[in-house]
């Protein structure tokens, strides 16, 4: 994690202010999916709950292109209260109002629960990040793929058409002067899935994810997600792409992203 004094977002009263390391590599006037992703997520857990809650599943619709260069507002309320379980909604607003970003989560109460497990499946663990290939995406000298990540490909590496296997951290804080939760360091590496498994030629070919939706069984640990990502061939124009989510310790979810395809 940086030191400096920089981060995707910087807080500004009630807005937030994006830095150039949320830029997207379609077009330099708009962010990549992850960042907006993992603000919304911030703002969730910021929301109060009658007893301690984690972040279970979270849903991000990307409304339109998100702007580098704008202020933003985020607006958030509880949608279905409880104790046990929740979920609340939370949306990114333009300078005029204008919904930008839609995201729903679930949350689940946090308590230390007893029970023997029978019949568990045993995923391997992919290689450690020490051992990946260092390699920087694309979107200019200051991108969220090049300055906003580091990225180590243990399977794959970028441009290189299929499956890939890769571990992602966060060179920088989220919000300026916020320690990112596991949930938000989820949601910034799992936006990078139809990216790095793209089964379409890259600069002939956009297959952009108009949504993200990440589901954790548990609390991601440590600075490193892996993602083991692979991208499905659809119909009429669209695709999936799905990634295996692992922390240093093993599986902690899986993540799911629709794909509009056309020709560039």
């Amino acid at each position: 994690m940086s030191s400096d004094d920089t981060a995707l977002f910087i807080p500004d009263g009630d807005r937030f202010l994006p830095t150039g390391h949320t830029r997207g590599p379609w077009d330099r006037r708009f962010q990549h999916g992850g960042p907006p992703s993992a603000l919304l997520a911030h703002c969730i857990e910021q929301v109060e709950a009658p007893a301690p809650m984690e972040i279970a599943r979270i849903t991000v619709e990307l409304m339109r292109p998100v702007p580098v260069d704008m202020p933003m507002r985020v607006s958030t309320r509880v949608v279905r209260p409880g104790r046990k379980v929740q979920v609340v909604e939370a949306l990114l607003l333009g300078e005029g109002g204008e919904e930008i970003c839609h995201a729903r989560a679930l949350r689940i109460r946090r308590e230390e629960v007893e029970l023997q497990t029978h019949g568990v499946t045993v995923i391997e663990q992919p290689p450690p990040p020490e051992s990946g290939t260092v390699q920087q995406g694309i979107g200019g000298e200051e991108a969220f793929a090049v300055s906003g990540v580091e990225l180590r490909f243990v399977r794959g590496i970028f441009f290189e058409l299929g499956p890939s296997t890769v571990w992602i951290r966060l060179c920088h804080p989220v919000v300026l002067g916020a320690e990112p939760s596991g949930v938000q360091r989820a949601c910034a590496a799992a936006d990078f899935g139809n990216g790095v498994s793209s089964i379409y030629e890259w600069g002939r070919t956009v297959f952009i994810n108009p949504d993200l939706t990440v589901h954790l069984g548990r609390m991601p640990a440590g600075e490193w997600i892996c993602l083991e990502a692979v991208t499905h061939n659809g119909t009429h124009g669209r695709a999936l792409a799905e990634s295996r989510l692992f922390d240093t310790q093993g599986l902690v979810g899986r993540s799911l992203q629709s794909l509009l395809v056309e020709p560039l």
